[in-house]
């Protein structure tokens, strides 16, 4: 089993930039990795304080995939962390070489990546 990180940050806090941002990123994690829905095991997100209109979680329901198990949580609220970020980590059933996705702002949370 691996573990496949990613993140997205400066979204508004609207449900429907929630939920398009957090679409935008999962469907880019399962794009650039190649990975088969069937082998997704589970999906945490974590989002920071300031976004409180919708659960990131829902948006994978929304692009059909309902026999993913997923959660959502709040991040640590850390001083000077970005704004308006969702943090998701993916557990995968396979040994597959994999790319971490960092989009938008959260691409200065790891920029060796």
């Amino acid at each position: 089993m691996i573990g496949i990180r990613g993140a997205i940050a400066e979204v508004s806090n609207t449900s429907e930039d929630i939920i398009s941002s957090t679409k935008e990123l999962f469907i880019k994690i399962l794009e650039t990795n190649s990975l088969e829905v069937n082998k997704i095991i589970s999906v945490l997100f974590t989002t920071t304080h300031d976004l409180t209109d919708a659960f990131p979680a829902k948006a994978i329901r929304e692009l059909g995939y309902t026999s993913i198990s997923a959660i959502d949580t709040l991040a640590p609220n850390v001083k000077n962390d970005l704004k308006g970020c969702i943090r998701v980590l993916v557990h995968y059933d396979d040994e597959i070489t994999f790319q971490h996705v960092y989009l938008g702002e959260a691409k200065n949370l790891r920029p060796d990546r």
